[in-house]
């Protein structure tokens, strides 16, 4: 499991590591719960509810948008969220098309990267800020000033 690095109470820090537990088992439930007989690949409940004609895929594009809002909510930064984004959508238009869409969906695991990427943002020093950032906050006296990273 990835460290969390954030400023927070310890409380807030207990409640955004059981929120990332929660979306990490709804992500492998989504994409991974069952093994494939005859084969080294996993596939979830996203997978079968491809299937199913009409709804099945907005079903499972709701539930992916879930992982993103909560992401949002545990405070990843606008371009994480892009990302997620980004991997939720490839995943809706590829999944339009009958089973291949399906076959997409097993090998791509939007989910799963969604919720790798809201770690990742969580482990930054300070959650949600860009890699490149050209400015700091000061601690001392809470002014921002250019910052000595470059890009």
């Amino acid at each position: 499991m990835v460290k969390t690095a954030f400023s927070s109470s310890p409380s807030d820090t207990a409640e955004l590591l059981r929120r990332l537990e929660r979306l990490k088992r709804l992500a492998w439930v989504l994409n991974s719960a069952v093994r494939i007989p005859g084969l080294r690949m996993r596939a979830g409940v996203d997978t079968v509810l491809g299937l199913i004609p009409g709804g099945g895929l907005a079903l499972g594009t709701l539930l992916s948008l879930y992982i993103v809002w909560e992401g949002h909510r545990m405070g990843v930064g606008a371009a994480t969220v892009r990302k997620m984004l980004l991997n939720v959508g490839i995943e809706a238009v590829v999944g339009v098309v009958p089973l291949m869409g399906d076959l997409f969906d097993t090998v791509f695991k939007a989910d799963m990267r969604n919720v790798r990427l809201i770690e990742e943002a969580l482990a930054r020093p300070e959650t949600g800020a860009p890699y490149n950032s050209v400015i700091e906050k000061n601690p001392a006296d809470g002014l921002f000033y250019p910052s000595g990273r470059r890009f």
